[in-house]
């Protein structure tokens, strides 16, 4: 009962997918409540950088997919005739971030803005969501500001922050022999935010952190700050890098046959498209904080498969934390008959979610924080593979609970 048109944006520089419904009821659908009389989903995002492959075009792709699934599950039923998903390239840069922001906002009419991985571009789309009074579902970025000191009532954090990551990796390693560290970060609001968080769980945990050695961003050589991390002959090196960064980083940290000398290589956030490009020869054995894997039950899988066909590639936790956010979002317009920003977060806030993203799921309230259940994975060794892409151990589950800041601890201060 739907249809789809592509349609190319010089304004987003992407794609425009709308999808319209048979509904009975003209604009609105089932006689709902929409400004424009039609909902728009911007994903902001790097479509071209170091993060495309483990976010980028094929994040585009997954709130497409939920468009299309919310459109096959209510059909004449949908509040809303019409659907438009638009997507821009922030480019990994808050000015570009901030812009693009504007634009999808008051051009493009976007009730929501989705992804927007880079923490320096999340927290500056933060700000124009609270200044327009319009929705920013954060899945890319980590920085613990976004729903922290910098919090705000229109922005909600979806998969992962640094807190999580420290609280399940500089934890395991640190209790499992690896006490003296050297911390690898990029210097920028992401990097910096690992930096302490990862040196606060790796003292709790009982261990030391020797150097914090920050490094430009973007960078392809890392080999000047790997031999300053290796020549205080820890038993750890923390890299707090992602994407092509990490990937740039791992390549050199093999080069130089650090791992021989004794050195343990900690990863800080990974995702499987990481693992991918390298191989899982150059990850063996390595420990990160998982969010969501493709293989870890049916659900996952089956969703995966999809997206599969859609594709050509398996998702990362990134892609399918865009799905659930939309299609959540997408089931508080139904439930609301409305767009309205306001509403939505009243829906929201305090709701209770399991999808095939969210385990254990709840939008805390007190600070927009998504908190549910995470994983401790483990690279699998080359003999462990039994198809491509299923790199990845699962070694235990975090409760949510667990896994994230504790209210206590958290400096957010609600408005609008």
């Amino acid at each position: 009962m739907s249809t789809k048109r592509l349609a190319a944006t010089a304004v987003v520089s992407a794609s425009v997918l709308v999808l319209s419904a048979c509904g009975s009821g003209g604009p609105g659908g089932g006689g709902g409540d929409f400004s424009d009389g039609k909902v728009v989903l911007a994903v902001l995002n790097d479509q071209s950088g170091v993060y495309k492959d483990l976010s980028g075009p094929n994040s585009v792709k997954a709130v497409e997919m939920a468009v299309a699934d919310f459109q096959e599950k209510y059909g004449e039923e949908a509040v809303v005739d019409e659907i438009e998903v638009v997507a821009a390239d922030h480019q990994n840069k808050p000015d570009i971030a901030n812009t693009k922001a504007q634009e999808l906002y008051d051009r493009e009419g976007a009730d929501i803005i989705l992804d927007v991985p880079t923490s320096s571009a999340a927290l500056a789309v933060a700000t124009q969501a609270k200044e327009k009074k319009k929705l920013f579902i954060d899945i890319g970025a980590g920085t613990t500001e976004l729903t922290n000191g910098q919090c705000n009532k229109y922005t909600f954090h979806w998969a992962y922050d640094t807190y999580q990551l420290a609280q399940t990796t500089g934890t395991a390693v640190t209790e499992g022999g690896g006490k003296e560290w050297q911390i690898i970060y990029p210097d920028y609001a992401f990097g910096q935010d690992m930096d302490k968080s990862f040196t606060r769980a790796v003292e709790e945990a009982g261990g030391t952190v020797g150097d914090h050695i920050a490094t430009p961003f973007p960078n392809d050589n890392f080999t000047t700050f790997l031999t300053k991390a290796a020549s205080a002959e820890p038993d750890v090196i923390g890299t707090m890098q992602a994407g092509g960064d990490l990937i740039n980083l791992v390549k050199q940290y093999n080069e130089g046959g650090y791992a021989a000398d004794g050195i343990e290589l900690a990863v800080g956030l990974m995702f499987i498209t990481d693992i991918h490009s390298l191989g899982v020869e150059a990850f063996e054995g390595v420990q990160f904080a998982e969010a969501w894997y493709w293989n870890h039950d049916d659900e996952n899988r089956a969703w995966a498969d999809r997206f599969l066909e859609e594709t050509g590639t398996r998702p990362s936790f990134a892609h399918a934390a865009n799905y659930s956010a939309a299609l959540q979002y997408l089931e508080a317009v139904q439930a609301e008959g409305t767009d309205d920003a306001d509403t939505i977060v009243g829906n929201f806030e305090g709701k209770e979610i399991n999808d095939v993203f969210l385990k254990n799921g709840t939008i805390r309230a007190e600070d927009h924080r998504v908190i549910h259940d995470v994983y401790l994975a483990k690279v699998k060794s080359p003999d462990q593979v039994t198809e491509d892409w299923d790199y990845e151990e699962i070694v235990s589950t975090i409760p949510a609970e667990e896994a994230f800041m504790p209210l206590d601890q958290s400096a957010c201060s609600m408005g609008g």
